[in-house]
Order: C-alpha cells, then sequence, then structure tokens
C-alpha cells in the first residue's frame, strides 16, 4: 500500500499511509453558504488517529463534527494550535482528546511525523494578518503542518498570507507537494470578516521560492462569496511557476502522494 491524498473540498484533506490515516481541516458540517455537502460523513472519519486542524475557524475546526466523531472513535486525537486549545474545548471537545501544537515540536502518528509551522491569518479582520492575538503571548494560533510520511513530505498550509522566512523554512523541511489556499483576499470580504489568504499568484511564488516539486490549489470551491478562481492559478503557472506541477485534484478522487511528489 502507498501513501493516498484525498481532497474532500475546501482545504479538508485525508491523507492514508500503509500504517496510519490523519485528515487535515475536515469541513463536514452543514452552512448556509456551502456550495455543496460534504461528501464524507462522520462514520467515514472512524479509525482516524488525527484530525489536524489549522486553527478555529469552522471550515477548519469544525467542532461540531468532531464531537459526535470522538464519541463513534475512542483512539482519535484532536491536534489543534495550542493557543486554540481552550476555544477547542469550549467548543464541546473533550480536553482528554486535544492535543495543542506549536512550531518546532513534531507530533507522531504511526509512520507519519506532523512537523507544525507557522501560518500567518487572523480570527477576524480586525486582528488580522498576524501569527497570534495579543493575549497569545509569543504562541503562534495559525498553523500549517509538514507532514513526513513514506511517499514524500507534503505542506498543508492551512489559511495563510506569505511571511518572512516562510519560503526559507519550507525549504529546509524538504517539501515535495505543497497544499496552497488561492482564494485571496479583498476590502469586500473584510468587509464582511471574511480574513483572506494567498491569491493565486502569490501561491505559486511561493511554492517556486521554495523549491516545492509540486503545488496543489484548495480553498477555492466551497464558500459562497469566499471562492477562488483554480483557471488563472493554472494559466499563471508557467510564468510564475516554470519547472513545477500544478496538479488540480478532483474531490474524493484518491492519489497516490508519491506521483505527485515524484521531480
Amino acid at each position: 500500500m502507498t501513501t493516498e491524498l484525498t481532497w474532500i473540498g475546501q482545504a479538508g484533506f485525508l491523507l492514508r499511509t500503509p500504517a496510519t490515516r490523519l485528515a487535515v481541516d475536515p469541513f463536514l458540517s452543514d452552512h448556509p453558504d456551502r456550495r455543496f455537502p460534504s461528501p464524507v460523513g462522520i462514520a467515514d472519519l472512524a479509525g482516524t488517529e488525527l484530525l489536524l486542524a489549522t486553527h478555529q475557524h469552522l471550515d477548519h475546526l469544525d467542532a461540531p463534527a468532531l464531537r459526535d466523531l470522538l464519541e463513534l472513535d475512542d483512539q482519535a486525537r484532536v491536534v489543534v494550535p495550542a493557543p486554540a486549545v481552550p476555544d477547542a474545548a469550549e467548543a464541546g471537545l473533550p480536553p482528554g482528546r486535544l492535543v495543542g501544537a506549536r512550531p518546532g515540536e513534531p507530533i507522531a502518528a504511526g509512520d507519519v511525523t506532523v512537523h507544525p509551522v507557522p501560518a500567518l491569518h487572523g480570527v477576524h479582520a480586525t486582528d488580522a494578518y498576524s501569527h497570534g492575538l495579543p493575549a497569545d503571548g509569543d504562541q503562534v494560533r495559525y498553523l500549517g503542518y509538514v507532514l513526513e510520511t513514506p511517499d514524500g513530505r507534503l505542506y498543508h498550509a492551512g489559511d495563510t498570507l506569505r511571511w518572512d522566512g516562510q519560503a526559507e523554512l519550507l525549504r529546509r523541511h524538504r517539501v515535495d507537494v505543497a497544499l496552497l489556499p488561492i482564494n485571496g483576499r479583498d476590502a469586500e470580504r473584510e468587509a464582511q470578516d471574511i480574513v483572506g489568504n494567498l491569491d493565486a499568484a502569490e501561491a505559486l511564488a511561493l511554492a517556486r521560492d521554495a523549491g516545492i516539486g509540486t503545488v496543489v490549489p484548495m480553498h477555492y470551491d466551497l464558500m459562497q462569496g469566499n471562492l477562488g478562481d483554480v483557471e488563472a492559478f493554472t494559466r499563471l503557472a508557467p510564468e510564475l511557476y516554470p519547472g513545477g506541477r500544478v496538479a488540480v485534484l478532483a474531490r474524493m478522487a484518491g492519489t497516490p502522494l508519491a506521483s505527485l511528489a515524484a521531480r
């Protein structure tokens, strides 16, 4: 068995290795702005060892669905940025099943090692864009994760803008495949308290500068009023990401990670 990556929409991905099952930012709950329902249900995530949430927004930390999953599966653990642990517990997730993640502190799960890395985001548009809130001290509230697997290194950026030193850090992690948001940001969305992300050009430039072989766009398809332009992403790639490969995944189509990571 090889490592398989499955996109479930928005920033949600499932990862299955020979020894481990993980999920990153699975968003299953109903929401009035969803353009389509979740293609997976709670029962489909049973047996998932780690459920990684990059930050506390509902489309990344789906507490209602995770509460139900933890009742169904007594082995699963939910990983959240350390400053967000109290928020996750307040949302009903059992504190004993929560793992507070911090950059520089790897988390082991079977044959996968999870390396938390900072992201540049915000809970609200008024506090964006930073690595955390003033009350967090020097802790990082918004994360991405580098997943070290038997078939390559995968970077899930979470919600982020580019920050100083990000490309260099990803080079040090020897990332093969990057999952990057491309929905961008603008004043109209920020006025609605929608905190933005990399746009298509910025995502391609980050992948280029970090020496990443393959980039997969995400966070562009699900929420009405906060979509991204995947056609622009592929159109800009030859100019902004020369020599790199763009892989636009179909939802629920399992893809061998080795095929994406091949240089």
